[in-house]
Parts: structure tokens; sequence; C-alpha cells
């Protein structure tokens, strides 16, 4: 998974990120590298970070899509169907030529 996309699954499920320790065991990241891009994201003005203000644990944050994160959102949903689409039409090419070449070995 590239950083762009991690960006994406990280802007796409901000407001229900319970912790960074459980995000990072679901999709296989250390948790260093969530906070890493959850840092960045705040940084680039993508979320905001809030304290639980009615939580016992004043540790835990609730991360809130701001606009420019939803307008960021969409532009790299925009990009990944581009490129998941030129993807599958590569492999559809390289199919034909499969096929093709199975034909003619007959």
């Amino acid at each position: 998974m590239s950083n762009e996309e991690l960006e994406l699954v990280m802007l796409k499920r901000a407001h229900e990120i319970s912790s960074q320790k459980s995000l990072a065991n679901e999709i296989g990241f250390s948790v260093g590298k969530i906070n890493y891009v959850l840092k960045a994201l705040a940084d680039k003005g993508f979320i905001k970070a809030e304290r639980f203000l009615s939580s016992d644990n004043k540790t835990k944050y609730k991360y809130l899509l701001t606009d420019a994160g939803m307008n960021e959102k969409i532009e790299l949903t925009k990009k990944f169907i581009v490129r998941k689409k030129a993807e599958y039409e590569e492999l559809q090419r390289d199919l034909e030529v499969d096929i093709l070449a199975c034909r003619e070995r007959k």
C-alpha cells in the first residue's frame, strides 16, 4: 500500500479510528507509521484531533475530517479509481494476448 493509499484509508475512516494501535493491527502497519501519517494529515489541515471530553481516558482522541480533508479524500479517491481502471485495462489486454497465444498453439 502506497503512502497515498494509506492516507486515503485514514481519511475515509478518520471518524471511526478508536485507537492508533487497533488501526495499525487492522491494516498491517506499525503504530509509529499510523501516528506519523495522522500527524502529517493534521499538519496539512486534513484532520483535527480532539480529546474525548466525556471519556475517563483523557489520552484518547477522536479524529475529525476538515473541509480540506474532505476535498483531499475526494481527490485521492478519484486518483485511486483512475489508477485501478488503468490496472484493470492492462490486465484485460494481457489476458487477451494470453488467450490469443493459447488459441494459436492449438
